[in-house]
């Protein structure tokens, strides 16, 4: 009899906050815990810990294909492209994505060349329509437009990777300004872990197409 072997789905998880475990890490786990399954694999990568420099907007990787630097994305680049699910949190910080956050975005320049500058496919074409991304976010404030000049970032993150506007999924938390409030969120624990099985039945669905 031959065995069948099933690929495990492959969940990449960026916590992007300078301090660990504060609430914006801590949604993002509650909703890794909405994923978790025996056919889920799940790697979460906290940021400040994850060693990538700033871009150097240096565009060498325009005729590289890679960039000029030696750092952590030398790990993270290709695990990015592995990714059935790539998920990202951040904290709100002056109104915008946290640096961490930031540098990881930015250094996606390198799919961005290699996708409009050098025309080279980001992921293979059987995988363009089936990956999906998730941005959690955290703010102190409780404003409604805190958020508002995180999200062109993080859409051009995914844009950039191959992950279309449609394909992301949000979950934005505010007035939750010191470490532990969003424990007391009446709502948000509940709300991660059903993302979580949202996104996971939807990456089921489309993988198994």
């Amino acid at each position: 009899m031959t065995k069948i072997t099933v690929m495990p789905i492959k969940i990449l998880a960026f916590a992007g906050s300078p301090r660990r475990h504060g609430n914006s890490e801590t949604l993002l786990d509650w909703v890794l815990g909405g994923m978790a399954d025996p056919d889920v694999e799940i790697e979460k990568i906290a940021l400040t810990d994850a060693n990538i420099n700033p871009c150097k907007g240096c565009n060498a990787c325009e005729k590289l294909n890679k960039c000029v630097q030696r750092d952590g994305m030398d790990i993270y680049h290709d695990k990015i492209i592995d990714a059935d699910v790539i998920l990202l949190s951040s904290p709100i910080y002056c109104m915008g994505i946290a640096s961490q956050a930031k540098a990881l975005i930015d250094r996606a320049q390198v799919f961005r060349s290699r996708k409009y500058v050098l025309k080279l496919p980001v992921v293979p074409t059987e995988r363009k329509g089936k990956r999906l991304g998730v941005f959690l976010a955290s703010a102190g404030q409780n404003w409604n437009h805190v958020f508002d000049a995180a999200i062109p970032s993080v859409k051009c993150f995914y844009h950039v990777i191959d992950i279309r506007d449609a394909d992301i999924s949000y979950l934005m938390i505010n007035n939750v300004d010191e470490k532990g409030a969003i424990d007391l969120n009446p709502t948000a624990r509940a709300d991660a872990e059903k993302l979580g099985k949202t996104v996971l039945a939807e990456i089921r669905e489309r993988l198994a197409a």
